[in-house]
């Protein structure tokens, strides 16, 4: 993700990205936000649900959730976290989910698919790009 939408959400949610300018030895974070642009939006709205969620529910006692890694693995969106409870954990399964119909490149709709041996979810059109499309078409 680009320096700017990195910044953004961290300056966005302070309290889950505390971790972010951790050294190696403390914390995942600390290489960033290791995914494309296209997922931004994705990740912003999970990150405002579950710190609205947190914020609006102080008698509950939830555990501030602080956001230890976000990456893509295996074409999808991975979003580890220390704190939340078990409605925390469904909002992330949830937006680990919609990560593979959401194109990582733009956040157009997009598809999990397999990049010769290297899955990525990706919309027509970086599919394009790639030329993804014309070796499935083609039966290759």
């Amino acid at each position: 993700m680009n320096r700017e939408l990195d910044k953004k959400l961290c300056a966005d949610y302070p309290k889950m990205f505390v971790n972010r300018n951790k050294s190696i030895q403390e914390s995942c974070m600390s290489w960033g936000f290791e995914c494309g642009d296209g997922w931004y939006d994705l990740i912003n709205q999970l990150c405002s649900s579950i710190q609205r969620y947190i914020d609006q529910n102080q008698h509950l006692n939830i555990p501030q959730v602080t956001v230890e890694q976000v990456k893509e693995k295996y074409g999808t969106l991975r979003f580890y976290t220390h704190g939340g409870d078990q409605l925390t954990d469904g909002m992330i399964w949830f937006a680990e989910n919609l990560s593979s119909k959401t194109c990582e490149v733009c956040g157009n709709k997009g598809e999990l698919i397999n990049d010769s041996g290297w899955y990525v979810t990706l919309c027509k059109e970086h599919q394009k790009e790639r030329n993804i499309i014309e070796a499935f078409d083609s039966g290759l």
